[in-house]
C-alpha cells in the first residue's frame, strides 16, 4: 500500500528523492506497509535507543546518540538504520568474509550452506577460492580429475541467484584468487563468458613478489600446495589482468602483502579476502560493521574565505560514533555462530567519512589537487586519531578486545605510526576495538542525507533530472542537485555560476583519483572502497600505469572503471539543450513481408519433447535486430505461458531501441523446483534457457557485441535524458544513468544500489 510521507521536521527539509529513499529502505513498517516511523526523527530515535541499550545509563547515551544522528551528521550503514530497534531477527553487519574453503567436496558444500544462510539474512560475502586445487589436478581416492575453483564459483553464483529469487535482499559476493594459482588465467577471463559469475565481484590477490617479477620481466611459477604446475611470464600475466579490466572493468587488484603487513592483528590472523566492495579486508568469518561521519555537515562558513571544518564537532562526533558502533557489535544478530565469535574476540569496526567532495568544495578546494589531497589526508588523520583515543578510553571502561596482546599490537606497522600519546594510552589501557577505520561506499545513505557526495568519491554530476511516476500513472520531472551545489545556489542565487573548483568525476585525471585515495589510505587502518574512473580513450599503457601508481602510492588495492560498449558509460554529460525523449513512446517498427531468422532446438530435461525457438530479425538503420520470437513444441503443458511470453517479447522487440535487456531478464528467472545443467553450466529454469537462446542469437547476428555484465546494459548508442545523464539502464526503474563508484552500481533516479 502507498503511505504518504510525513513532511515535517528533517523529513520536510531534504530533497524528495531523499524522502523516497528513507521511505523505501530505512523507514520501519509493519508487514502490511503501515509505517511505524512517522518521521525521520522517529528513525533516529529508534536507532539511538537500540544502540544505547548495552550502556549502564541507556537514557543518557540515547540522547547523545540521537544528537549524533540528527541532521545526518553521523550515518550508520544501511543495515543499522533499517534494522536497529526493529525487533526483528536481523544482522546489523553489512558484509562478511566466509571461512576458508577446504579442498574436499564435503567441506566445499558445507561452506556453500554457510554462504546461503548468511545471504539469506542479507549479508554480502567474500571468499578466497585459492584453497581449491586447479582444474585437472588428481583427486586421490576417487580416480577423477578436479574441476577447479571456477566450477565451484559457478555453484556459488547459482546459489546467490536462488536466494535472490526467494525474495531476499540483492546478493553481493567477492571472489579472490592468488596471482600464483594455476587457474589464475581462467579466473581473469571468467567474465568474458556470456552471463557468467554475474553475482561476483572478482579481485586478484597480487603479491609484492609478483610486482617485483613484473619489473624484472621474470618467469612467474603457478603453484598449488608446493607443486609448480607451469610458469608464465609475469609481465604477460599482468597484461592479462589489466587488459581484462580495461575491457570490462574486472578483475580488481588487491595488494595482499601490504594488506597483511599493515594489519593491526597480523600476529593472530591472515587475510586473503575482502567484503564485496573491498573496503574491509577480513579474516575467515570476519564481519564488516560500517558507519560514516558526514563531513559536508561540519563545514563552518562554507564558500567563504573563512570556511573550515569544525574540528571540535568532528572530534565529538567521532568519539560518539565509535561508542555507538562498539555497542552495535553487542546488539546485532549474526547468521553464524562462527561470525559472532570472530566479531566478539576482535571487535573491529569500520568508521569512515562521506561527503568529502562536497566539504572540499565548500572550503574552496579542487578535488584531486595537491592541496585537496593534503586537506583530505589531515581530516582522515584526525578521524583516525580520535577513534583510537576513544577506543583506548573505552578499554579502560569496558575492557580491551579479548585477543589484545599489548606487545604484539603495539609492534604492528600501522600502530607504530600513531601519535605517541595515543600509543601510550593503548599501552596503559589496551584498546576496545582491534581496527577502527574504513572508507565504505555510501551511495544510498548519502542520497538519504540530502544527496551529499558519496564516501571519498568526487561528485558525479552537479544536477540531473529524474522522472517520478505519480499515483495516477503520469510522469513528472524533478531536478536533483548535489548538496553542495544546492547550498551554493541557495546562498548566491539560482543562476550563480559555479566556481572553477566545483569539479565532477569527468574533470579529473586518473592520477588525481589515485592521489586522493592514497592521501586518505595513509590514515585508514583497514581499506578504502573507491573507483578510479578513466576516460574511454585512455591508452592501454596509461591504464596500466594507474595500477602501478596505486601500488607505489601505498594503496591497498585498485578498482578502475573505463566506459565502453561492454560495461556502459558511467556518466556522460550531454548538452542540456538536447531534445527531450518522447513520453509517448517510440514508433513501432514495421514488419516486412519476408524476414530473416533462425530456429534453435532446445532440450529441457523436464520436457519429453524438444522446444524449437524461432527468432526473426529485421534490418533497421543499417543494423540487424530481433523483431519477433516463436516457440513451438509437441508438449502442450506450457502452451499458454509460452504463447504469452513470446507475444510479450515480440512486443518489446517491435518498440525498437535497446532490447538487449530482454535476454538478461529471462536468464534471471528461477524455477523453485530447481534448474538443470545445460551445455556445461547451470541454467535456473526453462525460461532462462530460452533467454540464453535469444542472447546467443543476438550475439551471432552482431546486435550484441557481448552479453551484459554486472547488471549494466551494453550501451553502444547514447540514451538521452533531459538531465544530461547517459549510461546503463537501471534494472529497477529502467532509466539511464547508473554510475559506478567504490565498486558499486547506483541509480541516480530511484536510489537502487547493488551493494548497499
Amino acid at each position: 500500500m502507498d503511505i504518504p510521507l510525513a513532511e515535517t521536521g528533517a523529513t520536510a527539509r531534504i530533497a524528495p528523492i531523499s524522502r523516497q529513499v528513507w521511505d523505501a529502505k530505512y523507514r520501519l513498517k509493519t508487514l502490511d506497509g503501515t509505517p511505524l516511523d512517522r518521521t525521520l526523527e522517529d528513525s533516529w530515535r529508534r536507532v539511538a535507543r537500540a544502540l544505547a541499550a548495552p550502556e549502564r545509563d541507556p537514557a543518557a547515551w540515547e540522547e547523545r546518540f540521537y544528537v549524533a544522528l540528527e541532521d545526518f551528521r553521523f550515518l550508520p550503514a544501511g543495515r543499522i538504520l533499517s534494522g536497529a530497534g526493529s525487533g526483528r531477527r536481523v544482522t546489523l553487519f553489512n558484509c562478511f568474509v566466509m571461512g576458508d574453503i577446504p579442498d574436499d567436496l564435503g567441506g566445499i558444500f558445507e561452506n556453500l550452506r554457510e554462504a546461503a544462510l548468511t545471504m539469506q539474512q542479507g549479508g554480502g560475502i567474500g571468499y578466497d577460492f585459492s584453497t581449491l586445487r586447479p582444474k585437472g589436478a588428481v583427486v586421490k581416492g576417487v580416480g577423477a580429475d578436479a574441476s577447479g575453483p571456477l566450477s565451484f564459483m559457478d555453484v556459488w553464483d547459482a546459489m546467490c541467484r536462488t536466494i535472490m529469487s526467494a525474495g531476499a535482499r540483492r546478493g553481493a559476493m567477492m571472489a579472490t584468487l592468488r596471482c600464483d594459482h594455476p587457474d589464475i588465467e581462467a579466473f581473469i577471463a571468467a567474465k568474458r563468458e556470456p552471463g557468467r559469475l554475474r553475482n561476483f565481484n572478482l579481485s586478484v590477490l597480487v603479491t609484492d613478489d609478483f610486482m617485483a617479477a613484473i619489473d624484472a620481466d621474470a618467469d612467474w611459477p603457478l603453484r598449488f600446495e608446493g607443486k609448480t604446475y607451469r610458469s608464465v611470464r609475469a609481465r604477460a600475466l599482468w597484461d592479462s589482468i589489466t587488459r581484462a579490466t580495461y575491457d570490462y572493468a574486472e578483475p580488481g587488484v588487491l595488494f595482499i602483502d601490504r594488506i597483511n603487513a599493515r594489519n593491526n592483528l597480523a600476529y593472530c590472523e591472515t587475510i586473503h579476502a575482502t567484503n564485496p566492495c573491498a573496503e574491509q579486508p577480513l579474516p575467515p568469518y570476519g564481519a564488516c560493521l560500517l558507519g560514516s561521519i558526514n563531513l559536508a555537515r561540519l563545514i563552518r562558513e562554507p564558500f567563504s574565505a573563512r570556511a573550515q571544518l569544525d574540528t571540535a564537532l568532528l572530534d565529538e562526533l567521532v568519539a560518539t560514533a565509535v561508542r555507538m558502533m562498539d555497542n552495535t557489535i553487542d546488539v546485532s544478530g549474526f547468521p553464524l555462530e562462527a561470525q559472532r565469535r570472530e566479531a566478539m574476540v576482535k571487535r573491529r569496526i569500520g568508521l569512515g567519512v562521506t561527503g568529502l567532495a562536497d566539504a572540499l568544495m565548500m572550503c574552496g578546494e579542487r578535488y584531486g589537487s595537491l592541496s585537496a589531497a593534503a586537506v583530505a589526508g589531515e581530516w582522515a588523520r584526525r578521524v583516525n586519531r580520535i577513534a583510537y583515543l576513544t577506543s583506548a578510553h573505552l578499554a579502560a571502561e569496558k575492557g580491551a578486545f579479548p585477543l589484545f596482546d599489548r606487545d604484539a599490537y603495539l609492534a604492528g606497522e600501522s600502530v607504530r605510526e600513531l601519535d605517541e600519546d595515543v600509543r601510550a594510552l593503548i599501552a596503559e589501557n589496551g584498546i576496545r576495538n582491534a581496527l577502527l577505520t574504513s572508507i565504505a561506499p555510501t551511495g544510498t545513505i548519502s542520497l538519504l542525507a540530502d544527496n551529499i557526495s558519496s564516501g571519498i568519491e568526487p561528485v558525479f554530476a552537479h544536477s540531473y533530472t529524474r522522472k517520478v511516476r505519480e499515483p495516477d500513472g503520469s510522469l513528472r520531472e524533478e531536478e536533483v542537485s548535489d548538496h553542495a551545489v544546492r547550498l551554493y545556489r541557495d546562498m548566491f542565487g539560482p543562476e550563480a555560476p559555479l566556481p572553477a573548483h566545483f569539479v565532477t568525476a569527468q574533470d579529473l585525471t586518473p592520477a588525481e583519483h589515485v592521489r586522493m585515495q592514497a592521501a586518505v589510505q595513509r590514515h585508514v587502518d583497514s581499506a578504502i572502497s573507491k573507483t578510479v574512473n578513466v576516460p574511454e580513450d585512455i591508452s592501454f599503457a596509461d591504464f596500466q600505469e594507474v595500477y602501478r601508481d596505486a601500488y607505489r602510492s601505498g594503496c591497498k588495492g585498485c578498482t578502475t572503471y573505463r566506459p565502453n560498449a561492454i560495461t556502459g558509460s558511467v556518466l556522460e554529460v550531454k548538452p542540456t539543450a538536447a531534445a527531450p525523449p518522447s513520453l509517448t513512446g517510440p514508433e513501432l517498427l514495421l514488419r516486412a513481408e519476408k524476414l530473416t531468422g533462425a530456429t534453435y532446438k532446445l532440450r529441457w530435461p523436464d520436457s519429453e519433447h524438444a522446444l524449437y525457438v524461432t527468432i526473426n530479425d529485421i534490418e533497421h538503420d543499417g543494423t540487424r535486430r530481433p523483431f519477433e520470437v516463436f516457440v513451438n513444441s509437441k508438449n502442450l503443458e506450457h502452451y499458454a505461458w509460452v504463447v504469452a511470453l513470446t507475444r510479450m517479447i515480440s512486443a518489446v522487440f517491435r518498440r525498437g531501441g535497446e532490447v538487449g535487456f530482454v535476454a538478461e531478464e529471462l536468464k534471471q528467472v528461477f524455477d523453485p523446483r530447481g534448474g538443470h545443467w545445460h551445455n556445461g553450466r547451470y541454467v535456473p529454469s526453462l525460461v532462462a534457457a530460452i533467454g540464453d537462446v535469444i542472447e546467443r542469437h543476438m550475439i551471432s547476428t552482431g546486435f550484441l557485441a557481448m552479453p551484459l555484465l554486472d547488471d549494466t546494459l551494453a550501451d553502444d548508442k547514447a540514451v538521452p535524458s533531459r538531465g544530461g545523464l547517459v549510461g546503463p539502464i537501471c534494472p529497477k526503474c529502467s532509466q539511464p544513468g547508473l554510475v559506478k563508484e567504490a565498486g558499486c552500481l547506483s541509480c541516480f533516479h530511484c536510489g537502487w544500489s547493488k551493494c548497499s
